[in-house]
């Protein structure tokens, strides 16, 4: 075990800054230079992303920003982790270094964004930001995978994000079959949660910390709160009939029920409560749209509120802050820095870092008419995000992976078939159920809030031990077992060198550096048994912080 420890801490690893998590999976890069779809994209469109990746290169230029970039293999890894939640494997690695196209980068982004893989990676990143801050446990099982879903189709067909958010706001029905409506289950349809997980979410402003006073650091007042929240009184849930498992759906309520076991006997409208006498009604509120001072009249039905909201919330012309959050966000998550310093408090008060980008950014994804990934494009065409990142530096560097994209990369490491795998039969897990039990494990375990900042997601010792003892984990890293991915690669591999190689291309994404080389040969010649050292090697890949990590 001595040798072992040893092996971990001198792997070549990436700063930390505070992170933790990465792993290891792939798209086909052979395709990325047979799809002939994408060199037809027309050159407008390329030339738009690309002239303001171009602009924000040189806003962002300077001995401490941008420094030169990083080797193939790496930027491949990187652009998988971020668009389809996993790395390549080790012979798309080596295909994509080999590749003399200039353009392979570019082919590679537009290739990734075309994976169906794409939505589904980002569906789990929406699922685990309107979640949570669930206030009702119930969600997190019953409106989870139509959540994840209903955000990859969207993304997947590249519906605008001025759509999406609407199709959240406006949500009702089945909550299995209608992932929209996650965000009212989640808050068990209290127009308080709801007003604040919409503004959140979707504006980037805190203004829950009006509910009870004035905001402490904002101009937003309680007023303004409670006025917002009155867009939401009528939305109601209840239990779907004659339905097992339990189900509920999302409805309007316009009538007001009567008799004490009616469902909609809750008031049509908002009343704002006296903090002086709380248990006294309060007065009644009409609704109104804060950052525009647009309003509704009492009585409005639930259908034309949400909707009319949705229509404000989205025009940009009149309200910049919708745009503007998405952007931040987006950047956030790919970059490791934001032009705030949270995704999800960036109000008027905020100081703005490279508010010129962000402005460019902004402008331009608006009149693409909110298209997700032509910011994506952008943003992944930069030099800035394929900029090597020095400890100090405002770039891209390395991030945590969430639960879904840990397992994505054991899974891929290991050679397990699974729902997102393309052919292949499961021979170490008894079925594809099984497999998403143990998936649903690693998402709680590696599970952090992605509206956080990135210096408050630390590595915790159950991850780890997760990863270091599991008797299923090393089980099916032995080599002595002709099922396993080790076990296949010994015999078909004589060479140590291309063997090592492997390892580090499949648990990394990269090469290994003369130094891991050496020092890999150097412990399977001590070690005597070929198999062993490969088991100890394969074994420290996998808990190293940088297999938990996007570098």
């Amino acid at each position: 075990m001595k040798i072992v420890r040893w092996l971990v801490t001198t792997v070549k690893t990436k700063p930390r800054l505070n992170l933790q998590r990465p792993v290891a999976i792939g798209i086909s890069v052979l395709s990325l230079f047979m799809f002939s779809g994408i060199r037809s994209a027309s050159a407008a469109q390329k030339s738009d992303f690309e002239s303001v990746a171009k602009l924000i290169d040189l806003q962002l230029s300077s001995p401490t920003t941008l420094t030169e970039s990083i080797d193939d293999a790496t930027f491949l890894s990187r652009v998988s982790l971020d668009l389809v939640g996993r790395r390549p494997d080790a012979e798309q690695v080596r295909q994509f270094v080999r590749s003399s196209d200039v353009r392979k980068r570019s082919i590679a982004i537009q290739q990734l964004l075309a994976d169906p893989r794409f939505g589904l990676h980002w569906g789990r990143y929406w699922r685990d930001t309107i979640l949570a801050r669930r206030s009702d446990e119930r969600a997190l099982k019953l409106v989870s995978t139509s959540l994840t879903h209903a955000v990859a189709d969207r993304l997947n067909q590249n519906v605008g994000w001025d759509q999406i958010a609407s199709d959240f706001i406006t949500a009702r029905g089945d909550v299995r079959s209608h992932g929209e409506t996650a965000l009212f289950l989640a808050q068990k349809g209290n127009p308080e949660g709801i007003t604040a997980e919409v503004s959140r979410i979707f504006l980037g402003i805190q203004i829950q910390c009006a509910q009870c006073h004035d905001h402490p650091t904002d101009q937003w007042t309680r007023e303004q709160f409670h006025q917002l929240a009155a867009f939401f009184p009528r939305v109601g849930i209840r239990r779907v009939r004659n339905e097992e498992p339990r189900n509920f759906e999302v409805f309007s309520r316009n009538n007001q029920g009567r008799g004490k076991k009616s469902k909609n006997r809750k008031k049509l409208e908002y009343f704002t409560p006296d903090l002086a006498m709380p248990d006294v009604q309060g007065r009644i509120t009409k609704p109104v749209f804060f950052l525009t001072g647009h309003s509704l009249e009492l009585g409005t039905q639930d259908q034309i509120r949400r909707q009319t909201l949705a229509e404000w919330l989205t025009a940009t012309e009149k309200n910049p802050w919708f745009a503007r959050a998405y952007v931040n966000r987006i950047w956030t998550e790919l970059m490791g820095w934001g032009f705030y310093d949270t995704v999800d408090d960036i109000g008027p008060e905020r100081d703005c870092a490279n508010a010129d980008i962000l402005g460019l950014l902004e402008t331009h994804f608006v009149a693409s008419g909110y298209d997700t990934k032509w910011l994506f494009n952008t943003i992944l065409s930069t030099a800035a995000y394929q900029a090597i990142s020095p400890a100090t530096g405002r770039i891209a560097g390395p991030q945590p992976l969430r639960g879904d994209a840990v397992f994505n990369n054991l899974t891929q490491v290991l050679q397990l078939a699974g729902p997102e795998r393309k052919g292949g039969k499961n021979q170490t897990l008894a079925s594809q159920k099984q497999l998403q039990k143990k998936r649903q494990v690693f998402v709680q375990q590696f599970f952090y809030d992605p509206s956080l900042p990135r210096s408050e997601i630390n590595p915790t010792i159950p991850e780890a031990l997760l990863m270091m003892n599991s008797p299923q984990i090393n089980a099916l890293i032995r080599g002595d077992r002709e099922q396993t991915m080790l076990g296949r690669l010994l015999r078909a591999e004589p060479e140590n060198k291309n063997l090592v190689e492997t390892l580090y291309l499949s648990c990394l994404g990269r090469f290994p550096t003369d130094q891991e080389e050496r020092r890999c040969l150097e412990y399977m010649d001590a070690r005597g048994i070929r198999r062993e050292a490969c088991e100890d090697i394969l074994w420290s890949l996998l808990n190293t912080a940088a297999f938990r990590q996007r570098n």
